[in-house]
């Protein structure tokens, strides 16, 4: 993939993700974050965690790519080193669960030995309320017809390179909010990128620039790439302050008067038909 991301679909590909990765990780707060996977893309520079770290599962060193500028605004003033490199297997992170405020997979999906257990795995090293950046190819684009096209010319017989990295499956946009609901993920916000036709050279590509506009428009699902950031939900979790303590007041029990006078009991004779009943008068006792 490191070497895809030199052409030039791929240095136009490149800008877009580290354009977007910039300006959504700037503001994601916390103390440790963690890039899994394409260490060639420096996913994490803006933002401003004490303790970044980007694992790899290949012993690869990581290649220079012509990423862009990061803007001034959003840079981050603790600069990452080369010994916040890690290599470990994305389905056994070497975290302990609930450890890690963020976690970037740049098309660490597309390229896992399992996307499932690389997603669980994720979601035991999250904090609650811990953040999620996915980035991958949109498999429902032009750029993804053109691979699939590709895909079917080499199982036929008939040849010829692929125009998307090889290696890995792509993972459409809807597949992965179905997977991020069933772990308990809230997805927040979901962006497409990459509206340019599937073209291999500089001078292609930037006469398709008016797609861009285009294509945020008219067609936005449509693009090459895709962004997913996503929050951790715990059911059942409630923040609670300190306890105040509250005075419960004594209540005075009701008082019960005692009835001195005795009980006068009155018989009600039944009365004839069309005349109600007259109520019988109270019989004086004999006094001894």
């Amino acid at each position: 993939m490191a070497q895809w991301l030199q052409s030039p679909p791929g240095r136009y590909l490149l800008a877009w993700e580290q354009a977007q990765l910039d300006r959504t990780v700037t503001d994601l707060f916390g103390f440790h974050a963690l890039q899994l996977g394409l260490p060639d893309l420096e996913g994490l520079r803006a933002n401003r965690m004490p303790h970044r770290w980007v694992a790899s599962d290949t012993l690869r060193e990581p290649e220079a790519l012509p990423l862009p500028e990061v803007d001034e605004a959003l840079s981050t003033l603790l600069p990452m080193g080369a010994g916040n490199a890690l290599h470990c297997d994305f389905d056994a992170l070497p975290f302990p669960s609930q450890s890690l405020d963020l976690v970037l997979l740049p098309h660490t999906l597309e390229l896992a030995r399992d996307p499932h257990d690389t997603l669980r795995e994720v979601e035991r090293v999250l904090v609650p309320e811990g953040r999620l950046v996915i980035v991958g190819f949109n498999p429902a684009s032009l750029w993804g017809l053109r691979q699939s096209a590709g895909h079917l010319r080499q199982r036929l017989g008939l040849g010829g390179p692929l125009y998307l990295p090889s290696a890995g499956e792509f993972i459409g946009y809807p597949r992965v909010r179905d997977w991020l609901r069933l772990l308990g993920f809230e997805v927040e916000r979901g962006r497409f990128g990459c509206w340019r036709l599937p073209l291999r050279s500089d001078k292609g590509l930037a006469r398709m620039a008016w797609l861009e506009t285009a294509g945020a428009r008219g067609w936005p699902v449509l693009g090459a790439v895709y962004l997913v950031e996503a929050v951790k939900r715990v059911r059942g979790m409630r923040l609670v302050g300190l306890a105040r303590r509250q005075k419960v007041g004594t209540r005075a029990a009701p008082a019960v008067v005692a009835n001195r006078e005795p009980h006068a009991w009155h018989r009600v004779m039944p009365a004839p038909l069309g005349r109600a009943p007259q109520p019988q008068p109270h019989e004086p006792q004999e006094q001894d």
